[in-house]
């Protein structure tokens, strides 16, 4: 295993050099500020995730009303909670070129937008546009903001803030089945979406609350991140030269460019000045012409970041460690989504329901899952304990789970499978850092983009997977045991590609020593 967190894979995103001088921290990393950044990043998971785990109640709801087949009316929800994670490489895009606190007050507005008009809709095919991408695409562009932040505003302790943040899934979990069971008995499904749609206006408040930090900030607190100080710069100068031979980030064209943008609007704000005795039409011409100035420069150059995180010389598909990354999310997700759909049928197969209805196999895997971020996050937090470590032991914690589940045939035996799962589950919240580590603060929005890319493409696809097994088989045993031969793959690319990275720098030096 590893004992340090850049044996993972090297950093993109550090540009900076620590100098002879000392760096002074600011204050709202690891406190002051950051703390607010948790809360509100708590709430987004509690009205995101939660509302999403809860849409069971208007499931039912939908069943009677629109009288569809039970497939048909469950892609609703599979659609929403898959483009909630689908879109995270585009709402990287919006990241770079807006901001974390622009993109999510949007997201909110959006997702408030689909939860309202689902409630005038008059068959299900209409949910799939309103609720599933409306509302679907508004979480994306809420949730990302929410972990990246998290991710920006903490050094020391990010495993223990994002499991402090990320716990709000399972809170939501039982607030907002609570909440939309209520309103659907007193005021009908349709009016309860509508308040729904209110009650997510909050999450403009919570894209409001996160204040962005300045660059020198960032800067310095990837330099305190910084505990290899040589192979960053070697990393680093290989990137530019890489990037300069091949023509597509040099330095040079970027200056100009910046150059000829910052001439513009120098020109501009010239003529503003020189004619204040013209006529007022004139002048707020100029004024628009400046401000859309503005706003081209600022659009091209978060194109220009999202665009060289994915497809330029220094995109993070070079990094082999992240690809593998990606392959594991692949199959991850549907591992934890499977047991939540056909635990029911299990219990029921098994004659467990009476004992099921008193405490619910479902419950226990939500209730350990919030205690096991938090203590995942404090455990990966210590000074002598590896993130990638814990991470990979909560995986195979994960997926040993996932096979034995099957073969309990008691409610005491799947309660004890079901808690392990709930709290192996916890490493969602240790995903950011290793994410972090991987590809560095700058590139932190693309890159974990693309991993909950993958984790919605598991989400989506997956529980249908299962479900057309069970159609061939007549038993839903092969499902857990075709999901933990998946998600084993996965976790063996997690395995060899560290290895493979690591050897490359010593073969290098022999080479080297041996010229």
């Amino acid at each position: 295993m590893y004992a340090s967190r850049e044996d993972i894979g090297y950093d993109f995103g550090d540009d900076s050099k620590v100098g002879s001088k000392p760096i002074k921290p600011n204050p709202n990393i690891d406190g002051g500020w950051a703390w607010m950044i948790v809360f509100s990043s708590f709430l987004v998971h509690i009205l995101i995730m939660g509302s999403q785990m809860a849409l069971g109640i208007l499931n039912m709801e939908w069943l009677e009303e629109f009288n569809q087949s039970r497939g048909l009316t469950a892609w609703v929800s599979s659609l929403s909670m898959g483009i909630t994670l689908i879109v995270g490489p585009f709402i990287g895009l919006f990241i770079s070129m807006c901001g974390c606190r622009m993109t999510a007050i949007i997201g909110g507005i959006l997702n408030a937008l689909g939860w309202i008009l689902s409630a005038y809709v008059s068959n299900v095919h209409y949910l799939f546009l309103t609720f599933g991408v409306t509302a679907g695409i508004g979480s994306g562009m809420v949730y990302l903001p929410a972990v990246v932040m998290v991710g920006q505003y903490f050094q020391k302790r990010r495993a223990l803030a994002q499991g402090l943040s990320t716990t709000g899934t399972g809170f939501g979990a039982f607030l907002m089945t609570a909440l939309l069971k209520y309103l659907c008995t007193e005021f009908g499904w349709r009016n309860a979406m509508f308040i729904q749609g209110a009650v997510s206006l909050n999450l403009c408040v919570c894209g409001a609350l996160m204040r962005p930090l300045s660059p020198k900030d960032l800067s310095e607190k990837s330099a305190v991140r910084s505990d290899s100080e040589e192979n960053q710069e070697k990393a680093l100068s290989h990137s530019t030269e890489t990037i300069k031979s091949n023509g597509v980030l040099s330095e040079e064209p970027e200056k100009k460019e910046e150059a000829t943008n910052e001439e513009v609007l120098e020109s501009v704000q010239h003529t503003e000045n020189g004619g204040n005795s013209r006529s007022g039409r004139n002048m707020h011409g100029l004024r628009i012409l400046k401000t859309v100035s503005q706003l081209t420069l600022t659009v091209r150059k978060g194109f220009a970041l999202w665009y060289s995180s994915y497809f330029g010389a220094a995109s993070l598909f070079t990094n082999r460690v992240f690809v593998a990354f990606i392959i594991w999310a692949l199959f991850a997700y549907s591992s934890f989504v499977i047991p939540f759909i056909h635990l029911p049928e299990i219990v029921k197969h098994y004659n467990l329901s009476s004992q099921d209805n008193i405490f619910p196999l479902t419950s226990i895997i939500a209730i350990v899952h919030i205690f096991g971020k938090v203590i995942l996050g404090i455990i990966s937090d210590l000074p002598c304990i590896s993130t990638w470590n814990v991470f990979l032991m909560a995986n195979f914690t994960l997926v040993t789970c996932i096979l034995t589940l099957p073969l309990m045939q008691t409610y005491g035996g799947l309660a004890v499978v079901c808690a392990l799962i709930g709290f192996s589950s916890g490493y969602f919240s240790l995903m950011p850092v290793v994410t972090e580590d991987l590809v560095g603060t700058k590139n932190l929005a693309n890159a974990y983009g693309i991993i909950i890319c993958a984790n919605g493409i598991s989400a989506l696809f997956g529980p249908p997977f299962a479900g057309w097994i069970y159609d061939i088989t007549q038993k839903y045993d092969f499902s857990f045991y075709i999901a933990g031969l998946l998600y084993m793959v996965g976790m063996i690319f997690l395995l060899i590609q560290p290895c493979i990275q690591k050897k490359q720098p010593r073969q290098k030096s022999t080479e080297e020593a041996q010229v």
